[in-house]
């Protein structure tokens, strides 16, 4: 099976284009004001329309209101929505567009126990766990807390860069990965060498 690949946190044309040319599968663009890597509206409809065909828009929400989700869709027509924060299940599905759950591990969650009611999402994404930041953390969640059977695929995230996402992919077989910190150089900027460097390694780690 081929990993397929998300880069998160685009935030220029310029981004999103070396993203496609490294042969990322997905971009992710952020609609959540508090993170480094935010976007405007009209930011992430510029973004977006740049893109070349086969490449999923993913838009990346915290928490957010009906209509701010409903604003994004309108602007830049995301292939897939993610949801970042405590969203409710009958919230993710009401928009009509495939979705993602994303969940912060630590030890006291029951990964299976707080993702079932999400049953109808296009995958569960895993993400390490910081009390004050929702994804970008550069920081790796332990991987042996992933349970071997789950009823969804699985985009891996958390502290993932061109140093250690082989190892990643071969310890947990997710579904896809997904980075933002880890092929940047500076937050919000990405660096098409380290997208270039994650990608060759993610391609490493499907041999």
């Amino acid at each position: 099976m081929r990993s397929r690949v998300k880069i998160c946190g685009i935030t220029s044309v310029r981004d999103g284009l070396a993203a496609a040319r490294q042969g990322a599968d997905a971009i992710g663009l952020i609609r959540y004001q508090p993170s480094p890597r935010a976007v405007t509206l009209e930011q992430a409809r510029e973004i977006a329309a740049s893109l070349p065909p086969f490449i999923t828009r993913v838009a990346v929400f915290v928490d957010p209101s009906e209509d701010s989700v409903s604003a994004t869709i309108q602007a830049c027509r995301p292939d897939l929505l993610q949801f970042h924060g405590e969203e409710r299940p009958e919230f993710c599905r009401s928009f009509g567009v495939p979705y993602l759950k994303a969940v912060r591990v630590r030890a006291d969650i029951d990964l299976l126990e707080y993702l079932s009611p999400f049953h109808d999402a296009a995958g569960w994404l895993l993400d390490a766990y910081r009390a004050d930041l929702y994804g970008g953390t550069g920081e790796a969640f332990d991987w042996r807390m992933v349970p071997s059977e789950l009823s969804r695929p699985i985009v891996l995230s958390g502290g993932l860069a061109p140093t250690n996402v082989v190892e990643a992919i071969r310890r947990v077989r997710p579904w896809a990965v997904d980075v933002s910190s880890g092929v940047e150089s500076a937050k919000g900027i990405k660096d098409e060498r380290l997208i270039a460097a994650f990608i060759a390694g993610v391609r490493d780690a499907d041999v």
